[in-house]
Formats: structure tokens, C-alpha cells, sequence
């Protein structure tokens, strides 16, 4: 087995998908715009040249269609050998389904490529670099889904990614940890970002979604498709058609594609579809990947050098196409907001709001109001009421600056500060984090905020009752990402970790057992 080691040095230059997914949707949101627009359109995406030959297959019109998504370093006209991707997504985009499908195809899952002498073993994300799109599509057609066509390609570079991110006016976002790495130090770009919900600009949005310094690319992935849920969800169709010219200029300018989307009716096909869509939920098909161990291996002897095991993402052929079918798949209308919500019925899971679950309360909880008192004694005099749970995911704990890795400024954990608002007044926060396994990326946390109407707290998918509780529930894919509760001095809510690994019911207890600190 022969491997081809990529750099990264050219990470600065990576450009992570939640920001092609943002630019093709927002641009594509625009298809109202009109004729005289989508000339212009194409005029501005004709200014870089067509994947050659692209590996497409063209839909008929209003017919679904299956995008494959690329964000990358890539500038046109020079060679793929010298560009990179990291992230790879398909979109399948189907009139007749209530969700817009999304599934991230991990960039470190081992596939075999043409060398000059027979095949050789290296990472998906290679694919891209030895033979561009058409050899990734090539691959994963091959290789990973059988039964996968593309109707069409499209790859982003990353400096459409921040100017797209400061045209709408940036992005809330649930931040689920501190952030921090400096590119002086190590291989990786540098980020420096606190817990908590608040406002990214472009490049802080695009060192969150594009962070992979220590965590993989399942975390990754979930956060890249988190942002683009929360960009699509806080900017409407009508704010992104009133920027209509100022974003398609920024798509076309930035992007490469098929030869067909350069074309005035191959956008109208696509665009039509995709606004016709633009009220769909986003639902995250997550891929079924299996972490493989990797690092140092045995040591040098007798002048061999040492062994470096690669740190690959695989899965099984039977897991990967169920994963293609799901993702394929036609999703129903949800149950009108109300409704009994996923995990459960009836009152929901009681509980004692203290120290232990109450009766009937979901298993894998742990009683610890003593914990999360002292976390909102630390924060001091923060202008709210603060709130801790009465329960929290048992074998999870509170970050503090000795257990959970900070930068260089102290005071992530717990950490309180100001939230400032579109109109630009400011209001009181805070934010726990608590951990289950740092190694798999998995944090979760508790927010509080005078703020009444985050775009976060926005259209719940359900309400429920609970402990006298009216908890405002957010689902994606059947799975909560968030619960919520607003009391007349704040508004609250538990957020899952990136990849959920908090059941339903169990998130519905911990926000369900939110008691006060007399803070």
C-alpha cells in the first residue's frame, strides 16, 4: 500500500463547505430576481471556465436533483495538483420532500486511486487534488455509493465564504466550546473563539467551520451543516433578494461548475428548484463512519524508517448504502407545533428540578445542582436570573480552565458577556459548557440571555409542557439540537453536542430540571 501525504500547509487556503452550502443557497434563493439577472448571472460565473467534461447528469426541469458541493483552494486556471479540499457534501434537493437532504462524505475515508502503476490507498480528499471533481465523482460513484448521480457540481473557493458571510450580515451561532489555535505554532489556522451564543463575521465564520485541529471530521461536518441551518434559518428570502446583485456577483466570481450552469436556462432549472425549496428544513443524514486509530506505529530499525498509521474515517459497504437511501429519501411533512415530539408523550419526563431524576425520568442522567451552583457563583453578578440543571448527562462534567482546554485569555469557563443584537443593543449572558469527551468533540451547553428573541429560540418545531415548563423544541432529522424556555427576565436553552449524542428525552429532562441560584 502506497500513500500520498498532503500538506497542510496550505490550510489558510482551505475553504470548509458550510460556505459553499451558504453562497449556492443564498445565490440560488435569488431566482426571482428575473431574466435580465440570471443573464448576468451567467455572464459573472462564465468568468471562470467550466469543469471540463464534468461527470453530470442533467435533470429535467422541477425534476429532484442531487448536488455534490465542494469547497476547496482552488483558483481557476491553475492545476488541481495544487489545490485541496477538505469537505465534501451532496445536497439532494426533491420538490416533494418537506427537508432539503445533506450528507457530508468524510474527507479522511480511504479509497483507492489510479497511480502509475496500478491503485494505490489514500484519502477521499485526495481525489480532488490528483484529478479534480470529475475524478472525486469518479470515485465516489465507484467506490463509496453506486447508485449515485450528480446532476451538477459545484465548487466554491474560500474567499466567497467571508464576503458572502459580511453580505448578509453575519451569522448567529451557537458556539459550543473555546476555540483557540495559533497557525505560528502549528499546521493549522488560527482561531480564537469563546463558548457561547453569538454574532461571527467572516473570517471568525470561517475558522469556526472550517476548525479541525482537534477534533475529526464528523465533528467537523456536523458543525459545517449546523451553520448552514442557522444561516438559512436567520436570513429569509426577501433580505437575500434584496441583495441579490451583491451575492450572485460573489457566487459567480468564486465558483467553478458544470458547463451547464453557465448556461441562462440550466440556472433557471436549478434555481427555480431550490427557491421553490427555500422553505424546507435542513435534515442532516449523518454518515456512518467508524474512527479508525492512527498515529506513530513501530519504530525505526535496521535503517527502515518508522511506520506513521493514517488517521482514517471508514465505514461498511451496508452502512454506507443505507446511508444513500436515507439520503435519497422523500421526508414528510413534521406533526404541527404541539404535537407529541420525538422520544416521547403524554407530560414528558418529570423531574424533581435537584439533585436526582425524578419519577419516570430517561436513564443516563445524573443529579448535580451542587456543580452548577458553584459555575453560577463564579460568574458573579451577571444581570439575569441564572439557571443551572437539576441533571445533567451522566459521565459529562463542567469545563473549568484545569479541565477543558482555554488560549491565552482565561475565563471560558463558565464564561459571562454581552450579546449585541441586530438593532446593536447589547444584553446580558452567560454560558456553561460542560463536556462527555473532549477526544470526539463532544461538548454541550447551558445558556442563559436577557435577549427574549434570539433567532436561535425562532419558529421551535414543537412545544411542551413539563414540570411547568412550556419548553420550545428544535428537531433536525427527528434528533433535538436545542430546548428552550423563556421566563420575563431571560431566555434559556440546553444545546446537544454537534453530533447529538444527547437523546431526546434526556434533553428534555436536563432543560425540564432548570432550577435558579438565587444569582
Amino acid at each position: 500500500m502506497r500513500l500520498v501525504p498532503t500538506s497542510r500547509s496550505g490550510a489558510l487556503g482551505r475553504f470548509a463547505l458550510g460556505g459553499v452550502i451558504v453562497i449556492a443557497f443564498a445565490a440560488a434563493t435569488t431566482a426571482v430576481a428575473g431574466l435580465l439577472q440570471f443573464k448576468q448571472f451567467a455572464k459573472d460565473i462564465g468568468a471562470t471556465p467550466a469543469i471540463k467534461q464534468a461527470r453530470v447528469t442533467i435533470a429535467d426541469a422541477g425534476a429532484p436533483q442531487t448536488l455534490l458541493l465542494i469547497g476547496s483552494d482552488h483558483r481557476a486556471g491553475t492545476p488541481f495538483s495544487s489545490a485541496n479540499t477538505d469537505t465534501m457534501m451532496l445536497v439532494r434537493i426533491d420538490p416533494s420532500s418537506a427537508t432539503i437532504n445533506l450528507l457530508s462524505i468524510p474527507r479522511d475515508l480511504p479509497v483507492q486511486l489510479p497511480g502509475r502503476v496500478g491503485t494505490y490507498t489514500a484519502k477521499l480528499n485526495l481525489a480532488y487534488s490528483v484529478g479534480g471533481p470529475n475524478l472525486l465523482v469518479r470515485v465516489l460513484r465507484q467506490q463509496v455509493f453506486p447508485r449515485l448521480e450528480v446532476n451538477h457540481i459545484i465548487d466554491v473557493n474560500f474567499g466567497g465564504f467571508e464576503a458572502l458571510v459580511n453580505a448578509i450580515g453575519c451569522v448567529y451561532t451557537d458556539v459550543d466550546h473555546r476555540y483557540y489555535n495559533n497557525t505560528a505554532y502549528t499546521n493549522y489556522s488560527s482561531i480564537d473563539l469563546q463558548p457561547g451564543y453569538q454574532r461571527l463575521c467572516g473570517a471568525n465564520a470561517l475558522s469556526f467551520v472550517r476548525f479541525r485541529h482537534s477534533d475529526n471530521d464528523i465533528v467537523r461536518n456536523a458543525r459545517q451543516q449546523d451553520f448552514l441551518r442557522w444561516a438559512k434559518a436567520q436570513y429569509p428570502a426577501s433580505q437575500l433578494v434584496a441583495n441579490r446583485d451583491t451575492l450572485l456577483q460573489i457566487f459567480g466570481q468564486h465558483t467553478e461548475t458544470d458547463a451547464n450552469l453557465h448556461t441562462v436556462d440550466g440556472l433557471i432549472n436549478l434555481f427555480n428548484l431550490v427557491a421553490f425549496s427555500a422553505g424546507h428544513s435542513i435534515k442532516q443524514i449523518p454518515f456512518p463512519a467508524v474512527i479508525l486509530p492512527c498515529g506513530p506505529g513501530p519504530p525505526a530499525v535496521a535503517g527502515q524508517p518508522a511506520v506513521v498509521t493514517p488517521c482514517y474515517v471508514t465505514a461498511s459497504a451496508q452502512a454506507e448504502a443505507a446511508a444513500f437511501r436515507a439520503f435519497m429519501s422523500v421526508t414528510r411533512p413534521a406533526p404541527a407545533a404541539g404535537a407529541t415530539p420525538p422520544g416521547g408523550s403524554g407530560s414528558g419526563a418529570p423531574t424533581n428540578g435537584g439533585g436526582g431524576p425524578g419519577p419516570g425520568a430517561p436513564g443516563g442522567l445524573t443529579g448535580d445542582l451542587s456543580d452548577g451552583a458553584t459555575q453560577a457563583a463564579q460568574l458573579g453578578q451577571v444581570g439575569m436570573p441564572v439557571y443551572v440543571p437539576g441533571q445533567i448527562l451522566t459521565g459529562s462534567s463542567y469545563c473549568t480552565s484545569a479541565t477543558c482546554t482555554e488560549g491565552p485569555v482565561p475565563n471560558s469557563y463558565p464564561r459571562k458577556y454581552l450579546i449585541r443584537d441586530p438593532g446593536g443593543a447589547t444584553h446580558a449572558a452567560y454560558r456553561l459548557t460542560l463536556v462527555k469527551n473532549s477526544i470526539l468533540g463532544q461538548y454541550y451547553g447551558v445558556q442563559g440571555t436577557t435577549w427574549q428573541n434570539p433567532p436561535i429560540l425562532d419558529s421551535p418545531n414543537q412545544t411542551r409542557m413539563v414540570d411547568g415548563k412550556r419548553l420550545l423544541l428544535f428537531t433536525n432529522g427527528g434528533k433535538l439540537t436545542v430546548v428552550g424556555w423563556r421566563t420575563p427576565a431571560g431566555a434559556y436553552w440546553i444545546s446537544n453536542t454537534l453530533t447529538g449524542d444527547i437523546g431526546n428525552q434526556q434533553m428534555i429532562a436536563i432543560a425540564a430540571s432548570l432550577a435558579p441560584t438565587g444569582r
